[in-house]
């Protein structure tokens, strides 16, 4: 499939929650994020230096099957890794602040204009 490409952050965050447009995705990234950030701020402030990759191990360990797995589309952390991280943090305060309906609708929306596609 061809890699989608975007010139702006903006144009690229509706894609990037319709690539997570199911809730059980966005619950296992926000799950796998928040758990990696414990494990590697408990290495940070312990000295034990090995826990401050749970952040990268945990986090896209349980992101990324997620795709594969209920989504069927691949990351966009392949394409846009930069982009895809901001937008995993933007996308958890969103669903912590409890806007989890407003990323529903975001998906909908940008896959209804565009129809389903795998990451890039």
């Amino acid at each position: 499939m061809t890699q989608r490409t975007f010139d702006t952050y903006e144009d690229f965050w509706p894609y990037y929650v319709a690539m997570h447009s199911r809730a059980a995705t966005r619950w296992i990234h926000l799950t796998g994020t928040l758990s990696g950030l414990a494990v590697s701020a408990y290495g940070l402030f312990s000295g034990r230096r090995r826990y401050l990759l749970g952040l990268p191990l945990i986090g896209y360990g349980t992101a990324w099957p997620a795709h594969f797995l209920i989504e069927k589309n691949n990351p966009a952390t392949f394409g846009h890794p930069a982009w895809s991280l901001r937008g995993d943090a933007q996308m958890i305060r969103m669903m912590l602040a409890g806007r989890d309906a407003e990323l529903a609708e975001i998906a909908a929306k940008w896959l209804a204009e565009n129809g389903r596609l795998s990451g890039g």
